[in-house]
Parts: C-alpha cells; structure tokens; sequence
C-alpha cells in the first residue's frame, strides 16, 4: 500500500496534468468524494461532476488542441499524512503559466492549495480542496469570465 507521503503528491501532479491537458471530466473525478472552496467566494462544489462542469464553464480550450495551453506548476507541499489513519493534510503554492501563438508565455495566476485527502479501500483520494488566489495576471485568454 502506498504511503500517503508518496500518494498524496501523485494526486496533486494527476490534477495539474489532467486541468493542462483540457480533461476536465478526468479533473472531476479526483474530485469524485471532494469538496471545492474559495477564500472570499461563495463556492462550495462536490463531486465529480460539478467539478467537472465547473472547469467546463470557467476555463476556455482551445480548438486546436482541446487544452488551455496552460502550465499548473504546484511548489512548496507541506504535507502532513497519518498512514494509520488514513487521513492526510498538504498545503501548497500554485502558479499557473499560459502561452498562445498571440500571448508570450507568462505567469498569469498565483495561489495557495489547502487540501484533505483519506484512504479509502487501500486508496487514496480528495476529501477537500480549498482555493486561495494571491495574485492575479492577465486572465483574460485563460478564463470564459472575469473573476
């Protein structure tokens, strides 16, 4: 069984990897037993689905390769697991990168990930994310509106 020192960040890669690549309904699924918030909005999402959609109406792709020409670089874990437990705790920073034929390639958002995990039937999984927003860049070619 792997130790939650080791699967816990695997989760917070598959994520970044899914949400770059434009799969969205793979995104929702880490979020399948989860709860998504945000500092200072009234945002409360669970499940997969709802995950799922709500990466569908906020972030846009881009026709020529289904994804949002995007880079989700998670830095900075802090993690604190209980193996025997099965419950485990990371905190982390998130910059996002974007570049497009007509936009150089440039940070475009930084913030903070609190999230809980739990191992459940040998794995593990979200339990919850909470998003922060530090600073904001020019988003105007990454989301379907304004914040």
């Amino acid at each position: 069984m792997l130790s939650g020192y080791h699967a816990i960040p695997n989760l917070i890669g598959l994520y970044a990897e899914r949400i770059d690549a434009g799969d969205y309904a793979g995104a929702g699924e880490l979020f399948a037993h989860a709860t998504i918030t945000s500092e200072g909005r009234d945002v409360r999402i669970a499940g997969a689905d709802a995950a799922r959609g709500m990466y569908e109406a906020w972030t846009r792709r881009y026709p020529d390769n289904g994804t949002p020409h995007t880079r989700h670089v998670t830095t900075n874990l802090v993690l604190d697991v209980d193996d025997e437990a099965g419950t485990g705790t990371c905190r982390s920073y998130v910059t996002v990168f974007q570049s497009l034929a007509d936009f150089p390639l440039q940070p475009i958002f930084t913030g903070r990930y609190h999230d809980t995990f739990e191992r459940a039937d040998g794995a593990w999984r979200f339990v919850g994310r909470h998003m922060i927003t530090d600073y904001v860049g020019d988003l105007s070619r990454h989301l379907n509106h304004v914040l």
